[in-house]
C-alpha cells in the first residue's frame, strides 16, 4: 500500500479523499466547500469534456455562454425550481467595496446596495429561458438546441472534493421543441449519450431509467438518469435529463407561431453532467495503490520510466525509442516520459498513484536485448516485449484494459444487486451488505419516505427495464406500482 493512502477497507471516504489529493487530482481552497483542480485532474476532466463535446455537437446541438448572474425575480417565477435551489443560492446584495473605517481593510460599501439582488447561477434555466422568449417566435426557430460549459454555485453545507462543492463545472444543455413527442425524444437520446460516456469512456456501467417523484428536477415533469454503483457500493447519480414540459414556457412566456397560424406554448429539456464524474472514475475504479484510470479518458496512456545512470544511458534510451514513441504519438497515443532525477521505484509508486494505463520500463539490460518491460495498472502483470512490437502491441492493450476495466466493474455491481422478499430482509441488507436492492414499490410517497427516514436509502432509480408485475412493495406489502431500485447514496 502506497504511504499516506487510508485503505479502502478501514475508510473508505478518508481513501477517497487521501487518493484525490495524494494523486494531485484536487486540492483544498481558501474559500471552504470549494475546490482548485490541479493540472492532472484538470486533464481528466478536459478529456472526458472534449468526448462528450464532440457527441453532443454530432446530435445537432451548438455550444453557446450565459450569464453568471440572475436577477433574483426571474426565480419567482418558477415556484417549483426556486423551492428546489432557494437553500442552496447565494446571493449578490453589494457590487462595491470601500477602504474601512481604520483604513486596515475593506468593507461593503452600503452606498452600493443593488436595486435588484442577483443570484449566483445554481442552473441556468431561468436566465435562458428569458432569452429563449426573445429568439423563438414561429415554428422555423425550433428545434433550438443550446448547450453551454459554466461553472454553477450551489451552497453545500457538506462538501466533499469533486463529488459535491460549492462550485463546480459542468455542460448544461437546454432545449425547446413544439412537440411534447419531440421533447421527450431529446431527453431520452441524451439520456442515452450519458451512458455512452460513461460506459464507453469511463468504463462506469449505468442504469438508466426515471427518477420519483420525490426524487427529480425541481420544476421538470419528469427526471430521467444514469445511476452508478461505486467501489464502496453506495450509488452515485452521474447524470440527469430532464423533461420540462411546457413549465418554464408559461412562466416566461416563450410561444411559437405555429405553421397554421396559431400561437403554442413550446416544450422544453435540461440536461447536464458535472465534474462529479472525476469523482466516480476515482471510486470505481481506484485501489489502495491509487487510481486506475480507463486508457479512453486517461490524460497520460503510456508512461516510460527510463532507468538510466549516465547522459550515454539517457541518450541511448532516447534513440531506442525515438521511432516507437514517435509512432505512438502519431497514432494517438499519449504518451509521458518520465526524466526526472526521483528513483525508478519513486517513479513506479507515483505513477501507480495516478493511474496511469501502462507503464514501459527500459534501461541497458533491455536495450542490448532488444525488449522493454510493459506493467499493467490494472492488474499489475509485467511482461518483457520486443521493442519492435510496441506500435501494434500497445493500442491493443490499451483496448483491452479499456474493456476489462468495464467488465470489472460490471462484475462488482452484479455481485453487489440484490433482491429482497420481505422488509426485515431489505433492512438487513441495507445496514450490513449495501448495494442495489431491486424490489416492488406501491408509488407511494409515504412508502419512500418512511423507507428513507428508517434505512437512509432512497429510490435512485425506476429502471427502463422494470417489471413489476405480480410483485409486492418491500415495504408496505401492496401490490407494485414500479419496480424499483434502492440504494444508500453520495
Amino acid at each position: 500500500m502506497s504511504k499516506g493512502i487510508t485503505s479502502q477497507k478501514h475508510d473508505y471516504a478518508a481513501w477517497y479523499t487521501d487518493l484525490v489529493v495524494k494523486a494531485k487530482l484536487a486540492d483544498y481552497s481558501p474559500v471552504r466547500g470549494s475546490m482548485v483542480i490541479r493540472p492532472y485532474g484538470f486533464a481528466l476532466w478536459e478529456n472526458l469534456r472534449d468526448a462528450l463535446d464532440k457527441m453532443i455537437k454530432d446530435t445537432g446541438h451548438v455550444n453557446a455562454y450565459f450569464p453568471l448572474f440572475i436577477p433574483k425575480s426571474f426565480l419567482s417565477k418558477e415556484a417549483e425550481h426556486v423551492e428546489g435551489f432557494a437553500k442552496e443560492c447565494a446571493v449578490v446584495t453589494h457590487h462595491r467595496l470601500r477602504t474601512s473605517k481604520d483604513g486596515k481593510g475593506v468593507e461593503v460599501d452600503p452606498t452600493s446596495k443593488l436595486e435588484e439582488e442577483l443570484i449566483v447561477r445554481p442552473t441556468s434555466e431561468t436566465i435562458i429561458w428569458s432569452m429563449y422568449k426573445k429568439w423563438i417566435n414561429s415554428y422555423r426557430d425550433l428545434p433550438l438546441l443550446i448547450n453551454q460549459w459554466a461553472n454553477v454555485v450551489r451552497w453545500e453545507m457538506r462538501t466533499r472534493l469533486f463529488l459535491r462543492t460549492s462550485e463546480f463545472l459542468w455542460q448544461e444543455g437546454h432545449t425547446a421543441h413544439a412537440t411534447a413527442e419531440e421533447a421527450k425524444k431529446e431527453a431520452l437520446k441524451m439520456l442515452d449519450v450519458y451512458r455512452q460516456l460513461a460506459e464507453d469512456y469511463l468504463a462506469v456501467p449505468v442504469l438508466t431509467g426515471l427518477k420519483s417523484e420525490s426524487e427529480k428536477f425541481a420544476g421538470a415533469e419528469h427526471t430521467y438518469c444514469i445511476e452508478a454503483m461505486m467501489g464502496d457500493k453506495r450509488a452515485l447519480q452521474a447524470g440527469t435529463s430532464h423533461d420540462l414540459g411546457q413549465n418554464f414556457a408559461k412562466a416566461f412566456e416563450v410561444t411559437y407561431q405555429t405553421k397554421d397560424n396559431k400561437e403554442e406554448l413550446v416544450y422544453a429539456t435540461s440536461w447536464g453532467v458535472s465534474t462529479r464524474l472525476v469523482g466516480a472514475v476515482v471510486m470505481t475504479h481506484g485501489d489502495n495503490k491509487g487510481l486506475r484510470l480507463p486508457p479512453n479518458i486517461a490524460p497520460t496512456q503510456v508512461v516510460v520510466i527510463p532507468i538510466t545512470r549516465t547522459d550515454e544511458d539517457r541518450a541511448n534510451v532516447e534513440n531506442y525509442l525515438e521511432s516507437t514513441l514517435s509512432e505512438l504519438k502519431k497514432n494517438g497515443v499519449r504518451v509521458h516520459v518520465d526524466w526526472t532525477d526521483s528513483s525508478p521505484g519513486f517513479k513506479f509508486n507515483e505513477w501507480e498513484m495516478k493511474g496511469v494505463p501502462i507503464r514501459l520500463e527500459v534501461g541497458p539490460r533491455d536495450m542490448k536485448s532488444g525488449n522493454v518491460v510493459l506493467a499493467r495498472r490494472d492488474t499489475g502483470e509485467k511482461s518483457i516485449v520486443d521493442v519492435a512490437t510496441l506500435t501494434a502491441l500497445i493500442p491493443k492493450m490499451l483496448d483491452a484494459i479499456q474493456s476489462e476495466l468495464f467488465e470489472q466493474a460490471k462484475t462488482f455491481r452484479k455481485a453487489n444487486t440484490h433482491t429482497a422478499s420481505s422488509y426485515t430482509e431489505f433492512k438487513d441488507m441495507i445496514k450490513n451488505h449495501g448495494g442495489f436492492i431491486r424490489c416492488g414499490w406501491d408509488g407511494t410517497a409515504e412508502t419512500e419516505t418512511a423507507i428513507k427516514e428508517e434505512t437512509k436509502a432512497t429510490i435512485r432509480v425506476i429502471p427502463f427495464d422494470e417489471s413489476p408485475d405480480n410483485l409486492t412493495c418491500i415495504y408496505s406489502g401492496k401490490p407494485a406500482k414500479h419496480e424499483v431500485i434502492f440504494a444508500k447514496a453520495y
